[in-house]
């Protein structure tokens, strides 16, 4: 029996990789908004508990006034991302469109970034995120991302003006 128990438990460490859960394992957050460059949207973000539940909230007002238009928490991956096939996310939020923005190695510029969009559903919802989903933002970047140098993934609103709110409960590699 121990031994059906160690192998189950070493398989499901295997098929995926834990970048926070607000438990056991913190990221490194970072919140940023387009203030860094002039612009003013406002930008919160911050742990909160419901029922017992620990998760983050990013929330803020996205303006595209004096050519800005975003806020993001930005968490630092430091570890080897190898043979992982995508992003698993626990979210909710408002019924917008948000962003994941990855910078690898060949994110020279602060505006290079691999991205792809999702709109969170109002209740909690897991969503998988294959990396092949990911577009360059730019087109002297490599068109497929190394997914092996994974430096920083961003969640942020991004684009038009609205009141951004973006709960965040879990996020982690799959396999």
């Amino acid at each position: 029996m121990t031994k059906i128990l160690l192998i189950f438990f070493f398989s499901f460490n295997i098929y995926s990789m834990p970048i926070d859960n607000l438990d056991d394992i913190r990221g490194d957050w970072a919140m940023i908004s387009d203030q860094v460059m002039g612009g003013v949207s406002e930008v919160n973000f911050y742990e909160l508990e419901e029922e017992g539940n620990k998760f983050y909230r990013l929330e803020g007002v996205v303006s595209t006034a004096n050519n800005g238009g975003f806020i993001q928490s930005v968490v630092r991956i430091k570890e080897n991302t190898n043979g992982y096939k995508g992003l698993r996310i626990k979210v909710r939020g408002t019924k917008d469109k948000y962003y994941i923005w990855i910078r690898t190695p060949a994110s020279r510029f602060p505006w290079d970034r691999y991205l792809v969009s999702f709109e969170p559903e109002a209740d909690w919802s897991v969503i998988e995120i294959p990396f092949s989903n990911f577009k360059k933002s730019n087109f002297y970047m490599k068109k497929n991302m190394n997914v092996n140098r994974i430096k920083t993934i961003a969640f942020a609103a991004y684009g038009k003006d609205f009141n951004a709110q973006l709960d965040i409960a879990n996020i982690e590699f799959f396999k």
